[in-house]
């Protein structure tokens, strides 16, 4: 075997890890972290370090398939004869209803060089502002921010000042869960000076609290009031940095009038905290030498988004805390290359290097750069007004890539809806299995991860070459291939014998191209190109033409580019959150990330052994809650807010407050019936329209599902899933989920109030392999409960127990394990529901506490029983040892597990 090595970048994140991929020329072996990458120095978490395992084959698209009317199904075709018939209904639908009724919705995984093609397709050629990416779900707000307060969308720091602040809040953001990386080498920092002052803002007690010297659970929504109530604080006090303020600020004076009335014991009583927890932040923040701030879609995904960062912001610019080593505001991004769509202007309010589509003179520079006569004037559609105008009809024609708006946005049962009625929908995809798949009437097979080439930036500012590895499979092309060969098609139609705006061959020339709209901007790239990037290693912005290296922190002359050369203050009263608890919806439900899953799971949704920590979507709850609810864990519940609906499964959990709940943002229709989106809210921040993913008023109620089903199948997977997907519609809770590392499996749970037809099993079974061969059953119809296993070569290869499952964990253990015994035997052929003996039906027996290590919670607990400590477990079981997110669940089991020390007087 011919087994190379391609130094890349990992997809997830936007830490934006080196990475470094093993192949042997056609398919990606392995991954390992690229030692001398600045942002990760060799270290992954645990979806970075299992990106080779996403690469099943079977769940992507690689050809294209084009459907010629609504209803019909999609046929397999060639590229010229998809990208022309593309061509014909854009240029038919432009000519009829003019340019803004097309629009493109992209997304933040894609590279600077697709979003850059991209970009020009609609501004230069079609002649829309109709161009939003998915970033406008995550980033928008931090963009309103940096801009208000500092004049640019440029966050300031760098990844080393993590390790050089004396004093850091993460505020909104399970740090430890969504840039694990990150929150690492903060840890290394603490560990080595333990005087360093960690504060974490969450309404929640989540794994990065385990490291906080202080956690304000602040209520839903309050961070204004907070921020605001610190900087009434430090003026108190005068922990403010007199000669900056006068030096480098301006509006000050303003923002005193309006923090005088947020008192302590106002701001305490408005956050849920105490007023010694709000003064000990802020005498940190206003003592400390140094001081930053990390944050993410807590304070982002907001009605008010952009009044939180701003009044972040407040902080930094009163305590002189930017443009020095270890200090600054610091947005940490959701996506790879957000930032890349940011500077390539692709969000519909933008224009590449940092420019505003509605100012007049940006647009007639890049509209003179591009060759045009002219940029479109009319605002551009943001994401959820662009979903909002496709549902009414105004958006006739809609391009969407490497995206899942049908899982992500909000509101779901309005987005489906509109994609349903949109007369044609394009899905540039790279997995034909997402929840958006099914609405396309044209799929254009994409290349992916370990497949292209092109840059990306990440928080830092940094500048990676993604190089790719291995071809692409199929028919599938680079993103950046497939919108030029597109745009050049349709240059025919709309610019008839006019020189091509798209000559590209290769990504280098694109970004070629694009870094000239850098010139003498605030994020200057001009000196980066591909090859440079290739001989001295991934760079910070700013890097200008003749540059030696880029630059790790901005302003640290106090200049600022705004139009005074100063920092604002910008003052925005506190407002609650547009939808508040009340007595129809008296719980406030909290989205957020698991430790294993990245965003809607197209990809990390094929990795079996990504499913070993957490296999089901949970409803989180405070065991007080589910005692006035009269609930036990797992009891399924009707989850219901004002837009809709879900059946999901409960479970306690006393990281909540009483009042609020839990539920992790992944699961789409897909994986859970309805999907965690059809409940969310729409409505969005008035100057970012990032919207209010975050909280949603809600309300739970107890449903009588007596009828339940449990199956498991091992192998080909995605073609299980394909066939067994649509069979379990007919069930009121659906839940799938993939399981095991060496023999990947599909999980399905499933509950009805009555029994279902029975043809309905029996075509289930079908699917399941059970209905004939070496298959053991047991039925009996009158209390509609059945039994069926599959046992191959003396092991379980298939299960289904219908009516009652009180058995399954035991089951899924025994097909874990490889075993078949004969107290299997005699149990499957006996009218028994639960388990033989001492069989356990814990649902976290088959938990994976350490994915990187494979080991399980069993083993840890069973090693802290023996005495084992948190170093103990590591040298025997090699948990924590790789990428570390497993290590505060292994401490709080230490914790639960301690023997109490005696005390003698």
């Amino acid at each position: 075997m011919n087994r190379q090595t391609t130094a890349s970048t990992c997809c997830y994140c936007g830490v934006g890890c080196g990475v470094l991929i093993e192949h042997d020329g056609e398919q990606i072996l392995g991954v390992s972290g690229d030692p001398t990458h600045p942002a990760n120095f060799g270290k992954l978490c645990s979806k970075g370090a299992s990106l080779h395992l996403t690469g099943d084959l079977t769940a992507r698209a690689l050809y294209p398939e084009l459907r010629l009317g609504k209803g019909l199904a999609r046929s397999r075709t060639d590229w010229d004869t998809a990208l022309d018939h593309a061509v014909n209904v854009f240029a038919d639908t432009i000519a009829e209803h003019g340019p803004d009724s097309v629009a493109f919705y992209i997304s933040g995984q894609l590279l600077t060089e697709d979003y850059y093609a991209f970009n020009k397709l609609a501004r230069a050629l079609v002649g829309t502002n109709n161009i939003d990416s998915n970033s406008r779900l995550c980033m928008s707000s931090a963009v309103v921010g940096y801009k208000r307060s500092l004049g640019a969308d440029a966050p300031p720091c760098s990844y080393e000042d993590l390790e050089l602040s004396d004093c850091v809040m993460i505020v909104g953001s399970n740090m430890a869960y969504a840039h694990p990386v990150l929150f690492r080498r903060l840890e290394e920092a603490k560990s080595r000076r333990p005087q360093m002052k960690v504060i974490v803002i969450d309404p929640r007690r989540t794994d990065t609290c385990e490291l906080a010297d202080l956690h304000l659970a602040i209520l839903p929504g309050t961070d204004v009031a907070l921020f605001h109530g610190i900087l009434h604080l430090l003026l108190w006090e005068d922990w403010i940095d007199r000669d900056f303020i006068k030096a480098h600020t301006e509006g000050l004076a303003e923002l005193k009038n309006l923090v005088r009335d947020y008192t302590p014991q106002m701001v305490a009583q408005l956050c849920g905290i105490s007023t010694e927890q709000l003064q000990q932040c802020a005498e940190w923040i206003g003592t400390s030498p140094s001081f930053l701030s990390l944050w993410c879609m807590g304070l982002n995904q907001s009605t008010a988004g952009s009044a939180k960062n701003s009044a972040l912001i407040n902080l930094h610019l009163a305590t002189g805390q930017i443009g020095k080593p270890g200090a600054g505001p610091f947005s940490l991004t959701g996506q790879p290359n957000a930032m890349g769509g940011r500077e390539t202007g692709s969000l519909s309010n933008l224009l590449p290097g940092h420019r505003e589509a509605a100012n007049p003179e940006h647009r007639a520079e890049v509209a003179s750069y591009w060759g045009v006569e002219q940029l479109p004037e009319n605002p551009g559609l943001t994401a959820i007004e662009l979903f909002e105008q496709v549902g009414n009809g105004k958006i006739k024609a809609l391009w969407i890539a490497c995206t899942n708006p049908a899982q992500s946005l909000p509101d779901q049962n309005a987005v489906r809806e509109a994609l349903q009625a949109c007369p044609f929908v394009v899905l540039q995809e790279a997995f034909r299995t997402t929840e958006t798949a099914p609405f396309a009437d044209l799929l254009l097979p994409a290349a992916s991860w370990g497949e292209k080439e092109g840059t990306v930036t990440n928080s830092e500012r940094r500048i990676s070459h993604v190089r790719r590895a291995i071809a692409a499979p199929g028919e599938a092309r680079a993103d950046w291939a497939i919108t030029v060969d597109f745009a050049q098609r349709l240059e025919q139609r709309l610019r008839p014998g006019q020189s091509s705006l798209f000559a590209f061959n290769e990504p280098a020339q694109v970004f070629d191209e694009y870094k000239e709209l850098t010139r003498d901007r605030d994020l200057d790239l001009s000196g980066i190109s591909h090859a440079l990037l290739d001989r001295i290693g991934p760079q910070q912005w700013p890097f200008p033409g003749g540059a030696l290296e880029g630059t790790p922190r901005l302003y640290v002359d106090g200049v600022f580019p705004t139009a005074s050369g100063r920092a604002r203050f910008v003052a925005d009263p506190y407002r609650a959150a547009k939808e508040q608890r009340d007595a129809r919806f008296p719980l406030t439900l909290i989205t957020g990330r698991l430790r294993d899953q990245w965003h809607g799971m197209s990809r990390t949704g094929t990795a079996a052994q990504l499913f070993g920590h957490v296999n089901e979507a949970v409803l989180s709850l405070h065991p007080d809650e589910l005692r006035r609810h009269r609930l036990q864990d797992g009891d399924l519940v009707s989850l219901k807010s004002r837009r809709g609906d879900l059946i999901v499964a409960v479970g306690s959990d006393d990281s909540v407050r009483p009042g609020q709940a839990f539920l992790p943002m992944h699961w789409g229709d897909r994986f859970l019936k309805g999907g965690i989106n059809t409940i969310t809210q729409p409505a969005f921040d008035p100057l970012s329209k990032q919207p209010e993913l975050k909280h949603s008023g809600v309300r739970i109620e107890p449903v009588q599902l007596p009828w339940q089903l449990f199956a498991l199948i091992e192998g080909n997977v995605q073609a299980h899933f394909e066939a067994l997907r649509p069979l379990c519609e007919a069930f009121t809770y659906v839940s799938l989920s993939l399981t095991g590392r060496e023999r990947p499996a599909l999980l399905i749970r499933a509950a009805s109030a009555v029994a279902p037809d029975p043809q309905l099993l029996r075509d289930i079974d079908q699917q399941l392999g059970l209905n004939e061969g070496p298959v053991l059953a047991y039925d009996d119809p009158r209390r509609s409960i059945g039994k069926r296993v599959r046992i191959e070569s003396g092991r379980i290869t298939a299960i289904r127990l219908a009516g009652e499952t009180l058995a399954r964990h035991w089951l899924q253990s025994l097909w874990l394990e490889g075993t078949a015994d004969e107290q299997l035997r005699r149990w499957l052929l006996a009218p028994l529901s639960t388990p033989p003996g001492s069989a356990t039906s814990d649902p976290s027996a088959n938990k994976t506490l350490c994915n990187c290590k494979n080991v399980s919670q069993n083993a840890v607990c069973a090693g802290i029983r023996r005495g084992l400590d948190l170093n103990g477990l590591k040298q025997e079981l090699g948990c924590g040892t790789q990428c570390g997110s497993c290590v505060p669940e292994i401490k709080r089991l230490l914790a639960a597990t301690a023997q109490p020390i005696a005390v003698t007087s």
